[in-house]
């Protein structure tokens, strides 16, 4: 068999002459994370985009990343460093969900840039946590509170916004994030409608417990299952991750739905020019397993070396595409 790549629209490949390289280099697909702003503000990535498609001659998928109702950070001055051991207090540190007030419980562990740094709640009332993994925070960084969901609406006011000009932009395909079931899929579905983007393609996110647990109720309203192991390894003991892995994978084949696998694949690449041993065999993995679609995150939008990853990732893959199951 044979699949598609994508990478990730970013600073580190937003020009012309990059984007080219990359379409050389084997990628058919661009992912842009809404997380941050609106569509609008990426206008000139998007040119730059259609740009380089027009002088390979090529298409490439333009796959939107919705909000959805994941947590985030909010806008910081500056990136924070958090140190182990030090207490803080929530909105005060720096900007959290609105969310979080009324819904914390003492004891909880917040995951923040995808586990990366973590907190332990100490007084949910007042808010304050103690950094128990420090490190460097920066805006708009994920958020969860380790094995919880809180409730949020599956779109936004920013997503119904971003679907009413998708197609303006040439958006072929959304992200939906923390899927929870299938009425997460039935009210994406109905804001297509609404805002007029029916004929775009739904890609699933799993990436909690709940969506896990009711993924046979997911796989039939969704048009793609993205195995999204940033968040996903935040919602279990991360050891366990590759079996929840090799369970989605296996109920989309025998369900014959498209699958994609995301997050980490070549993640030393964002600083190194070569991957680990370890990546190239987690990719050849991943499309030996049947994955239709591989995505490149960070690597693409913010590595030092977007074009080296995205040609190591292309030549990985079409050996696991090869030897697919």
């Amino acid at each position: 068999m044979t699949g598609k790549l994508y990478g990730t629209l970013g600073p580190s490949c937003a020009d012309p002459d990059t984007l080219r390289a990359l379409l050389r280099a084997g990628m058919r697909g661009v992912r842009l994370n809404l997380s941050h702003g609106p569509l609008a503000e990426r206008a000139p990535w998007l040119e730059s985009l259609r740009r380089a498609e027009t002088a390979e001659g090529v298409s490439c998928d333009l796959l939107i990343d919705l909000q959805g109702p994941e947590l985030r950070v909010g806008a910081l001055f500056a990136p924070l460093t958090l140190r182990e051991g030090d207490t803080l207090t929530l909105g005060e540190a720096f900007p959290a969900p609105p969310i979080l007030t009324g819904n914390l419980q003492d004891g909880d562990e917040l995951l923040l840039d995808d586990g990366a740094l973590s907190l332990h709640v100490l007084d949910a009332r007042a808010m304050t946590c103690r950094v128990e993994r420090g490190g460097v925070l920066r805006s708009r960084k994920s958020l969860a509170v380790a094995g919880r969901e809180l409730p949020a609406s599956a779109l936004t006011e920013m997503d119904m916004e971003n679907l009413r000009h998708a197609k303006e932009y040439g958006v072929t395909a959304l992200m939906q994030p923390f899927v929870r079931g299938a009425d997460d899929l039935r009210a994406v579905r109905a804001a297509l409608r609404e805002t007029g983007a029916q004929e775009l393609k739904i890609f699933a996110k799993i990436e909690n417990m709940t969506g896990l647990h009711r993924l046979d109720e997911i796989l039939p309203l969704a048009d793609v299952v993205v195995i999204a192991r940033g968040d996903l390894g935040n919602a279990m003991p991360l050891w366990e991750l590759p079996r929840a892995q090799t369970l989605i994978a296996s109920k989309c084949r025998a369900a014959k739905r498209p699958f994609m696998v995301s997050t980490q694949m070549l993640h030393s690449m964002h600083h190194a020019a070569v991957p680990t041993r370890a990546e190239v065999t987690d990719v050849y993995q991943a499309a030996r397993s049947g994955a239709d679609y591989l995505l490149l995150t960070g690597e693409t939008a913010v590595g030092e070396y977007p074009v080296e990853a995205m040609t190591y990732f292309a030549k990985i893959a079409a050996n696991g595409w090869a030897d697919a199951e």
